[in-house]
């Protein structure tokens, strides 16, 4: 399985990205997925998760109400809606996959990594 993650950039303060995570290889072979963000000099914390079906989705109380995950199935790829962004929400940006049906807010137990997106938000 390969993910390739895109869409980070630069945005000022208050502007809206979409990053996406398409999938390649063995795309049956994973469900539940990810985004995570690591910022410079931080750990990789979480963002959002979705599961299999897409119906179920949880956010990182930094993002609630801002940000949007979902996943296009005829495609293979997976979106992060990013809205009102701050400059708290700069960091390169992964996608993440797993082999269990469940989501998870922990970096090891996912089995599959996307190379990571930069976001840059200026004040």
């Amino acid at each position: 399985v390969q993910l390739q993650a895109s869409g980070g950039g630069l945005v000022q303060a208050g502007g809206s990205l979409r990053l996406s995570c398409a999938a390649s290889g063995r795309t049956f072979s994973f469900n539940a997925m990810g985004w995570f963000r690591q910022a410079p000099g931080k750990e990789r914390d979480f963002v959002a998760d979705i599961s299999w079906s897409g119906g179920i989705t949880r956010y990182a109380d930094s993002v609630k109400g801002r940000f949007t995950i979902s996943r296009d199935y005829a495609k293979n790829t997976m979106y992060l809606q990013m809205n009102s962004l701050k400059v708290d929400d700069m960091a390169v940006y992964y996608c993440a996959a797993r082999r269990q049906w469940t989501t998870s807010i922990n970096t090891s137990e996912y089995d599959y990594w996307g190379q990571g997106t930069l976001v840059t938000v200026s004040s």
